[in-house]
């Protein structure tokens, strides 16, 4: 049930009885010291902002279910020099969401425009907070946010900053993400972004359908015989697999369509547990999405991924032509929203989206 359809009404003296914002520091294990904010919607969905990894998001329940994969590491604090090879996997918490960039997503690589790690910087450098607005609903404001701003750049260098507004409304079991990058530099700068959406059990189980349309592709020759070829079903989650343990995976490249507003839609629904998630952006700004699946045992996984270009690295793109930049004073906005659904009409009229092709 809606919680603004309850009657509150002089009934608290403390907004946190309904839900709101709470900043913390962890105080043991690898991520010692690291800024959190816990996100409480007062509707069954709460989540952790990790303040100091780029504002991303790791644990996430929606009332007993939790939504979001966990690695083994968990959260670990920020590493701002991890940028060579595959380093950035050790600080590679999982969570709902990892952010990829800002100026390199793919793999490692090196070339004569400089040496880049896996997936980039941002996600190790912490954010400088500006605001935290909590809701009051006394005053009939639902609304709540955090805001923060994550400079990744160097003297001389690339000076990028990511502007960062997570929010909410209270009674109501959603997050909106409202990203700006800005080029503070006096040179124009490569900008690619892949957000790393991570999703786990129990919602992600074996049955889970996972919710896409549009053209795709394999990643590379490796993945012909794997789970993305044609006739095969890579929409629906299998047991863990043998083929996955350690280092495999299978990706997909998709051209997401669209609807008449320009916005593609994504997410995942199970049906043992009535339970269903959506994540909705704008073409414009974020023209693919990569369907990760990694289902090794106790590893068990799948990304969904908006991008703002394919995440094959600066040097590939670079070649094609297509290596996206950002100009000096510059602005890029990005915005996502996710959802959580459990009433079956909502499902349904997901389902009727009709998520195959």
């Amino acid at each position: 049930m809606d919680l603004t359809a309850l009657n509150w009404n002089n009934k608290i003296g403390n907004t946190a009885q309904l839900g709101g914002i709470e900043t913390s520091i962890l105080d043991n294990g690898a991520g010692k010291g690291v800024r959190i904010a816990w996100v409480n919607t007062g509707a069954g969905l709460r989540y952790k902002v990790v303040i100091d990894r780029a504002m991303d998001i790791a644990d996430a329940f929606y009332n007993q279910y939790s939504l979001s994969y966990l690695s083994h590491a968990g959260i670990t604090r920020p590493q701002p020099s991890s940028n060579r090879g595959t380093e950035w996997l050790r600080t590679f918490g999982g969570g709902l969401l990892v952010t990829c960039g800002l100026e390199h997503t793919g793999g490692p690589e090196s070339d004569g425009f400089g040496e880049r790690g896996l997936h980039g910087l941002i996600s190790n450098i912490p954010a400088e907070i500006e605001s935290i607005i909590q809701p009051d609903p006394v005053a009939g404001k639902m609304n709540m946010s955090i805001t923060g701003r994550i400079r990744q750049s160097q003297a001389l260098g690339a000076m990028l900053e990511l502007r960062r507004t997570i929010s909410g409304t209270l009674g109501k079991p959603g997050i909106a993400i409202h990203d700006e990058v800005i080029n503070c530099g006096n040179a124009a700068s490569p900008c690619m972004l892949l957000y790393h959406f991570n999703f786990g059990w129990p919602l992600v189980d074996q049955g889970t359908h996972i919710l896409w349309k549009g053209k795709w592709k394999p990643r590379g020759e490796e993945t012909i015989a794997g789970i993305f070829r044609e006739g095969n079903d890579f929409r629906t989650c299998p047991d863990p697999l043998d083929a996955h343990n350690g280092t495999g995976e299978d990706v997909a490249f998709i051209d997401p369509d669209s609807d008449e507003s320009g916005t593609c839609f994504c997410g995942l629904h199970n049906e043992k547990i009535g339970l269903a998630v959506t994540l909705s952006f704008q073409k414009e700004q974020l023209p693919w999405l990569v369907n990760w699946q990694h289902w090794a045992k106790n590893e068990y996984v799948t990304g969904l991924e908006p991008a703002s270009c394919l995440p094959i690295g600066q040097a590939a793109l670079r070649k094609r032509g297509a290596l996206p930049f950002i100009g000096p004073g510059e602005r890029k906005t990005y915005q996502l929203r996710l959802e959580v659904l459990d009433e079956q009409d909502a499902i349904q009229a997901l389902k009727k989206k009709q998520f195959t092709n």
